[in-house]
């Protein structure tokens, strides 16, 4: 198996940027603004997702899932073992199940999710003893700029 490259700091914050770009084109489409990049081991992208729910009528239409299916047929695998997901806000349980199910080595998410938080708020799917697979995760990366998008987002629909 390869060394995974593991990002740090300013990387982190580059990479959210990018994510953060992607939920401003999920609340221009009037999906709840969250986006989402896949890196490879290298530190390149390989995949991009935004909230696609309403857009698309699919409910399991995360940025999440969306970046990671787009990574993995970027690399030819399923298994992100040497990748790092970097999204908006803090995966819920499908998302953070499916990083279990693709082996993603690390998790970074910019703003906590009180209600559906699976990263460490709520549950804590990734560290849970009873899964083998044990991502590294990093909340709160640029968490204001996050928060700011989604407040800012609800603000206008009420």
């Amino acid at each position: 198996m390869r060394k995974r490259h593991t990002l740090v700091g300013m990387e982190y914050d580059e990479a959210m940027r990018r994510a953060l770009e992607l939920a401003g084109q999920a609340a221009a489409a009037g999906d709840v603004p969250v986006g989402a990049v896949v890196l490879d081991a290298a530190g390149q992208i390989v995949g991009r997702g935004y909230n696609t729910r309403e857009a698309d009528g699919d409910p399991l239409a995360h940025a999440e899932i969306i970046a990671m299916r787009q990574a993995a047929q970027a690399l030819g695998a399923w298994n992100l073992a040497d990748c790092t997901l970097a999204v908006t806000l803090e995966p819920c349980p499908m998302c953070a199940g499916a990083c279990i199910q693709t082996h993603i080595g690390t998790i970074a998410f910019g703003a906590w999710d009180p209600k559906l938080g699976a990263c460490g708020s709520i549950w804590d799917i990734p560290r849970d003893p009873h899964i083998g697979h044990s991502p590294e995760v990093h909340g709160g990366v640029l968490e204001g700029e996050c928060q700011s998008i989604l407040t800012d987002f609800f603000a206008q629909r009420r």
